[in-house]
């Protein structure tokens, strides 16, 4: 089951009804500053996931002192 052309026409013209023609921008770059903020969390958990599987690599081959 998919979206077409008449479901999406019907969803823009409730957003405009709901929000308003002057809100719709400043909806959509408050999205897009989201979308950004999110991207940027979730690379940083990568690298550091990334460091601290380096961490354990660097740990684990290391000879244990005995």
């Amino acid at each position: 089951m998919s979206i077409g052309i008449p479901e999406i026409i019907l969803i823009l013209v409730v957003v405009l009804l709901i929000f308003g023609g002057k809100r719709i921008p400043e909806l959509a770059r408050s999205l897009g500053r989201a979308k950004h903020e999110y991207q940027k969390a979730k690379d940083a958990i990568e690298k550091e996931a990334k460091d601290l599987e380096k961490t354990i690599d660097a740990a684990a081959s290391k000879p244990e002192d005995k």
